[in-house]
């Protein structure tokens, strides 16, 4: 990508008005713009990280025999109705149409996945199976904050389960557990995110968030000093001691949940009547599980956990581009070298993003640092004379000479 084609805009100043490190350098760098209130547009740069992080998803979501589909926002007021969730869900956007007929703006999807489950779901033969889907999701939050950490439309996965048996149900959540911990090492956040005991609600006695260490986030847990069992603050009022190990010293942190996995039960099952026949010849209901990952919040997630004085640091997983390559002086030699450097980076599938455009070095290295790209490849006089180019890791403060001839092994 040509960087003075890239539609994007940066600010070297601090973004007025705003209560978190992520919501700052997002929006300075270029990453989102602001429509009002809880929504965002992902610029070209954004849309980029967000489908990174969906692909890292999906691959993992697919291990373990999950499905993708994608079910319809718009949803119906009468299945909302029978899980007794259209007057009591507080985040539920309504809407009505002209003909006064009134809808749902899904904020989640158990209302219409049961439902179609029972179309497929008749014998003991066709479980288990679950399927997911990656969507725009709406809830109308009272108190929209912190940028794309709480939003009222945001992009989401969520996976749902259907078992015959608790015991079939349990592995499959212990399974997706540790699917979970493998999709947060791949975002370069696994070392600061547990797996953390939460209540499950209407539909179990605990369930399990997964929540990434930072000083911005809104949620406070309790981390075990003995076996780095975690608890969330609801949990740590039933648990003085560490369920795990019965050690009674806690850490206590501030996190954000960038995930969750909880038991449904026949919570829903019940209420669409969504049963099987078992081998007994006799009709049980639908065991469920739900599995849900907040892609645009784990964005934001991923900035508050890696940036630095002067902007983001991707990890390489998730970056927009993998290679910052810089011209320096705008003469014919050096364009020409730079130019044909990013044909060959192109062509061995490395992702680059090429400043061509004619500015100062200094403007250009600060930008850079603000975008965040793991390595800055710099072209200049200086370097060509030595048949190579100046490399700087974005989460290093080295910076050294390499090769023409062997920069590609370097990514």
């Amino acid at each position: 990508m040509l960087q003075s084609k890239l539609f994007y805009k940066t600010n070297k100043n601090k973004t007025a008005g705003v209560d978190s490190v992520s919501h700052d350098l997002l929006t300075r760098a270029g990453y989102v713009d602001q429509l009002m209130s809880g929504v965002y547009s992902f610029l070209p740069l954004g849309f980029l990280v967000l489908k990174k992080i969906e692909n890292i998803i999906r691959k993992n979501m697919q291990s373990v025999g999950g499905q993708e589909l994608l079910l319809p926002v718009l949803q119906p007021k009468e299945n909302w109705i029978k899980t007794n969730r259209w007057d009591t869900l507080d985040i539920l956007f309504k809407v009505k149409s002209s003909g006064d007929k009134e809808y749902a703006m899904g904020p989640t999807h158990e209302e219409i996945i049961t439902p179609l489950a029972k179309k497929m779901v008749f014998s003991y033969r066709d479980l288990p199976f679950s399927v997911f889907q990656i969507q725009t999701k709406f809830r109308d939050e009272l108190r929209a904050k912190s940028g794309i950490l709480r939003t009222r439309e945001f992009l989401m996965k969520d996976l749902y389960s259907f078992h015959s048996t608790q015991a079939d149900f349990e592995v499959y959540y212990e399974k997706l557990a540790k699917v979970y911990a493998n999709i947060y090492k791949e975002f370069g956040i696994g070392k600061i995110t547990y797996r953390t005991m939460a209540s499950g609600g209407s539909f179990s006695k605990y369930s399990d968030e997964f929540q990434t260490l930072t000083e911005a986030g809104e949620d406070i847990i309790f981390i075990c000093k003995k076996c780095s069992f975690a608890v969330n603050k609801e949990i740590k009022v039933e648990n003085p001691a560490c369920p795990k190990c019965q050690n009674a010293d806690f850490e206590e942190k501030k996190s954000i949940e960038v995930g969750n996995i909880f038991p449904l039960g026949t919570g829903f099952s019940k209420p669409f009547d969504l049963k099987f026949t078992d081998k007994d010849a006799t009709e049980k209901p639908v065991i469920m599980g739900c599995y849900g990952i907040g892609l645009s919040r784990v964005l934001g997630t991923i900035v508050e956990a890696s940036h630095d004085d002067k902007g983001i640091v991707w990890p390489k997983s998730v970056a927009p581009f993998l290679v910052h390559l810089i011209q320096i002086e705008q003469n014919p030699k050096v364009a020409k070298a730079t130019k044909k450097l990013y044909l060959d980076l192109q062509k061995q599938n490395i992702e680059v993003l090429y400043d061509d455009r004619q500015k100062n070095p200094g403007e250009k290295f600060a930008e850079s640092d603000l975008i965040g790209i793991p390595y800055r490849v710099v072209v200049s006089e200086r370097t060509l004379a030595v048949n190579s180019v100046e490399v700087k890791e974005r989460s290093k403060a080295s910076v050294k000479l390499v090769k023409i001839k062997d920069l590609t092994k370097l990514f």
